[in-house]
């Protein structure tokens, strides 16, 4: 079975200033720190990595280099880690998810450039001005928007970059599709929601501080049936 272009949307590398002033209204779903602790496998497994031209962006338009230190927030088993790493940076993945951090830790562990810390979105604990470049793939939808902002300009040097990943369903209909999306909404309560709340761009433009830009990548990952399932 085969899913075509999940397409990363990347909220390109902005240089956020100044403070949001507006709350975000976080959907009625389970603790997303906690949500994942039974995924682990499957993520390790099934989960998309990120096409190449996406990385290369990062080291076109946002500093990514083998001089970068790169905080990765809402790592997870380190998919885009290991991707950030083969640049020559520093990454410093954080994760609050105590099993997902231990998968990534147990891939990348023994990279020296690697670090894996214990925090969130909204408390990294990581020192002040300490960061070139800050992403987030496929979690910035679980962040408190405003949090996350003071958070990462208290993190970022005056030249830093901020980006946003996520690999997404193409949005041509086809008849797989129509009934994959069906099938989600039947039998998932917080599905609609999480959906919604996933690359809403009025967030982004709140957490980067207003002027982004979004490109689009195509992406490929081919399923057999228990992969389908699974991811």
């Amino acid at each position: 079975m085969q899913r075509r272009a999940p397409a990363p949307r990347l909220a390109l590398c902005r240089r956020t200033a100044g403070t949001a002033t507006r709350s975000r209204k976080t959907p009625h779903v389970s603790r997303p720190t906690e949500r994942f602790s039974s995924r682990v496998e499957h993520y390790v497994r099934y989960r998309p990595s990120y096409p190449s031209a996406a990385i290369d962006l990062l080291k076109t338009r946002c500093g990514l280099s083998s001089a970068a230190v790169v905080a990765d927030i809402g790592s997870g088993t380190g998919i885009l880690t290991e991707l950030l790493l083969e640049s020559g940076a520093q990454v410093i993945g954080v994760e609050p998810n105590d099993e997902m951090r231990a998968a990534a830790e147990a891939r990348l562990g023994a990279q020296a450039r690697f670090r894996s810390v214990n925090g969130t979105a909204e408390a990294t604990t990581l020192p002040p001005a300490s960061i070139d470049l800050l992403v987030a793939g496929q979690a910035f939808h679980w962040f408190d928007v405003d949090q996350a902002r003071r958070e990462a300009l208290r993190l970022l040097r005056s030249a830093g970059f901020a980006a946003l990943l996520w690999n997404e369903r193409p949005p041509e209909a086809t008849a797989f599709l129509d009934d994959y999306e069906a099938l989600l909404l039947r039998h998932s309560a917080e599905y609609s929601q999480i959906k919604a709340s996933r690359a809403d761009e009025a967030s982004m433009r709140r957490f980067l501080g207003g002027a982004m830009e979004l490109a689009t990548f195509p992406n490929q990952q081919t399923f057999d049936f228990e992969g389908l399932k699974a991811g």
